[in-house]
């Protein structure tokens, strides 16, 4: 595991801290998140030596899915289930747009690659364009021989552009507020906090040991989860924490782009900008139609739809407080779906891709 002094990661932090603070006093939305995650990518492709705690990173994750757990009382849990056919929907939908996305960048880029293997620039492209998280998109991008730096900025970027534009536009817009069922638990208590810490650090600790994906994050969130479903209310989760938690994260997310960033295929990564905001617009059109087929408000389902990571979107819902539990299971489910079934997808679609690799 690579490692990075102490002072490095202390500096960083500050810096984020700093950036947080200006963005609190601008009122911009997310500032614990949004301004730790500009400033530290910016300062990184300015060839400023930043660097994130991976521990910290964990327990950002980790106090995130515990809060996020909090809201499935068991009213929400029956609200949540009996979407079940929209999440459905939602997981279909992630699946072809990312193939779409794949197959759109591979038609503009494949002419332009002299010497290289259709196959490659074709499972790049796919992998690329798949909505999942960058770390398993890019190791099963590997193990299809594709160009991982390609896939792994193409990840980056696409996360960034996500986080970055849609709690600014949901702000502008002036739509927050909409959460009728707040979580049950609003009581910071010391001992129930402890009790709560410990319950859904072994959850994360277990799902860590089984390989899963976003381990801290999920692990926490299931045991959580379980607890308010089950009416057992321990305590709520101090602000500070959850600031603390949001800002290691932008942190986590800004230290990806190094200095050699924007010169690493340009035009590549112009073409994944593009086609990332025509898939914001394109969610939002969907997220639109659910809304009218669920009777959810549109807003919620835009969160619940977008093609950012589980974290992000589920905390922006949080602290606009826009739908929770919906954006939080529909995001929960695509990205489990996502992992299981977009490497099959692609040896379905490609076999002889697949066979050549």
């Amino acid at each position: 595991m690579l490692s990075f002094p102490p002072a490095r990661i202390l500096l960083t932090l500050a810096l984020a801290l700093a950036a947080a603070v200006v963005c609190l006093a601008l009122h911009t939305p997310l500032p614990w998140m949004i301004g730790p995650l500009v400033a530290t990518a910016l300062l990184s492709i300015s060839g400023v030596p930043t660097a994130s705690s991976r521990r910290l990173r964990n327990a950002g994750q980790w106090t995130l899915g515990a809060v996020l757990g909090l809201y499935f009382t068991p009213q929400v849990t029956a609200l949540v289930a009996g979407l079940w056919w929209a999440i459905a929907l939602g997981v279909a939908w992630a699946l072809f747009g990312g193939w779409l996305f794949g197959a759109w960048l591979y038609r503009v880029h494949a002419p332009h690659l002299q010497g290289v293997p259709a196959p490659v620039v074709r499972a790049t492209s796919y992998f690329s364009g798949a909505i999942g998280a960058a770390s398993e998109m890019t190791l099963l991008a590997e193990r299809e021989h594709a160009r991982t730096d390609l896939v792994a900025a193409s990840h980056s970027l696409r996360l960034v552009i996500v986080t970055v534009t849609i709690p600014f536009a949901l702000q502008f817009s002036g739509l927050h507020g909409l959460d009728l069922l707040p979580p049950a638990v609003r009581v910071v208590d010391v001992q129930g906090l402890a009790l709560l810490a410990g319950l859904t650090g072994l959850g994360a600790l277990a799902m860590d040991r089984l390989g899963r994906a976003n381990p801290w994050f999920m692990g926490a969130l299931l045991v959580s989860m379980g607890l308010a479903m089950a009416g057992i209310t321990l305590s709520a989760v101090p602000q500070a924490l959850i600031n603390a938690a949001q800002l290691v994260i932008g942190v986590s997310l800004g230290v990806r782009f190094r200095p050699g960033f924007l010169h690493t295929a340009p035009r590549w990564l112009g073409s994944v900008a593009i086609g990332t905001l025509v898939l914001l617009a394109v969610c939002a059109l969907f997220a639109v139609a659910l809304s009218r087929a669920t009777g959810l408000h549109w807003v919620t389902m835009v969160l619940a739809s977008a093609p950012g990571g589980i974290a992000e979107m589920s905390i922006t819902a949080k602290v606009l407080q826009l739908g929770v539990p919906v954006v939080t299971a529909f995001q929960v489910c695509r990205l489990i779906a996502v992992l299981l079934l977009v490497a099959p997808l692609y040896r379905w679609i490609y076999p002889g891709d697949a066979s050549a690799g």
